[in-house]
């Protein structure tokens, strides 16, 4: 069989062996070569969820629905489960995911190893704040029980723990009441980064959910222009407009990126002067908060070789000039990004002991792989956040330097003790070294 990817489709490496996992009680066979690591749905960026030795085990059987209270809206599932199969379950029984990221196609064991975040991350924390309980099966056949209130540190290192501690096999969550699948959605056009500062502000003192879209290519006095939406569930009402979900493919891989300075450009002028909302309107659930989903193998659009995503995170203090910087620096080397998210974190600490949020801001991009010109600009980048005291997303990285990950999650040597020894990846190798 094709070796597993990453969505990014980099680093390209294969294991030495695939197992797939159909019964949480089953184990793991001890003849499979080690170390082991799980592998969800491969919807994160980079090489957490990759390994060139031992075993990926395959999580997506574990696909079953073991508890659900719809009165308490706490559910417990093994952790193959989507977020998208737990949400056509709850949805119509009023309740919802509390965070989700910005794809329903992850598994839950893949967003509490990656501890994910959502738009109301400033309202409500990550995804690591609303699980109750989880179950780790080690390499040696013993199997841990984690909950918050455990002061062992088994919890906080398995939520945001890269999958190391072990393979998760159930999760246990509490959702949030929902009245309705619809958002009520505003939508409002800034001119420039100091222009989203004083939005973002307002807006995240009043809305749960905020994010905006930037471009980054523009210059001068439009630097950082951009659109903000900010949303919150739907009140009761008597009618709402009919949704159907539509879908589109992107059917073969082009021989080259279809991202260039030309699209680019043109892309984002083109959505910066897109018809907006200020007024608010109501939006279905779906292209709220899970847009890219509606286009089935869209990764492609970046041609065989892929794409390298870059998230980064910079404390409050230094936010607004490194911002800046970082975008001076994508637009003068014409390497823009389509896909460009900028959001504020909130004040909630992450449980995890390598949890990527923290008070400050995050800004998301993706570059074409185009080999030593793309790394050369990363690194640029990578100068800015570690000046500013930031650091990269796990989730999200192909290529982080070590002394990045270090400086930025003090707290990995003291993690490093909750590793099974059974259990790798090519990315704490590369990191860790």
């Amino acid at each position: 069989m094709t070796a597993p990817r990453s969505w990014n489709r980099l680093p390209r490496v294969a294991p030495d062996a695939v197992h797939a996992l159909t019964q949480r009680s089953a184990g793991v066979p001890d003849s499979l070569p080690r170390p082991l690591l799980a592998y969800g749905s491969g919807r994160s960026y980079g090489d957490v969820c990759l390994t060139e030795q031992g075993t990926l085990l395959l999580t997506r059987g574990l696909d079953r629905f073991i508890e659900f209270d719809p009165q308490r809206g706490v559910l417990r599932c093994e952790s193959g489960v989507t977020l998208a199969e737990i949400l056509a379950l709850v949805v119509p029984q009023g309740w919802f995911l509390p965070s989700t990221p910005g794809t329903r196609l992850a598994t839950v064991g893949g967003a509490v190893a990656n501890d994910v975040h959502g738009k109301n991350h400033h309202a409500v924390g990550s995804f690591g704040h609303h699980v109750r309980a989880l179950e780790v099966w080690r390499s040696d056949g013993s199997v841990i029980v984690c909950r918050p209130e455990d002061d062992n540190g088994w919890f906080s290192a398995t939520i945001g723990g890269l999958g190391l501690t072990g393979l998760i096999r159930w999760v246990e969550l509490q959702l949030m009441p929902i009245q309705n699948p619809w958002m009520w959605v505003e939508s409002q056009r800034f001119a420039n980064l100091d222009e989203f500062w004083a939005l973002n502000r307002r807006a995240e003192a009043r809305w749960p959910y905020t994010v905006a879209w930037i471009d980054c290519l523009a210059k001068g006095k439009a630097q950082g222009r951009g659109i903000l939406l900010a949303g919150q569930h739907a009140a009761s009402q008597a009618e709402f407009p009919a949704f159907k979900e539509g879908g589109k493919r992107i059917p073969v891989d082009p021989p080259f990126s279809l991202v260039n300075g030309l699209s680019l450009r043109a892309f984002n002028t083109l959505y910066y002067r897109q018809s907006v909302k200020p007024q608010g309107t109501l939006t279905h659930y779906v292209p709220y908060f899970y847009p890219l989903d509606a286009i089935q193998d869209w990764n492609r659009i970046y041609g065989r070789r892929g794409f390298y995503q870059y998230q980064c995170v910079i404390p409050p203090r230094e936010a607004e000039a490194a911002t800046a910087a970082l975008l001076d620096t994508i637009a003068r080397r014409g390497e823009g990004s389509f896909l460009a998210v900028l959001k504020t974190f909130g004040t909630k600490p992450s449980l995890g002991m390598l949890s990527f949020p923290r008070p400050g801001t995050t800004l998301a991009l993706d570059f074409p792989n185009r080999g030593n010109k793309t790394l050369r600009l990363l690194e640029e980048l990578d100068a800015i956040v570690r000046e500013a005291g930031g650091t990269l997303y796990p989730g999200k990285d192909a290529r982080m330097p070590a002394s990045l990950f270090q400086s930025g999650y003090p707290q990995w040597e003291a993690f490093s003790d909750y590793i099974d020894p059974g259990f790798s990846s090519r990315f704490w190798q590369r990191v860790t070294s």
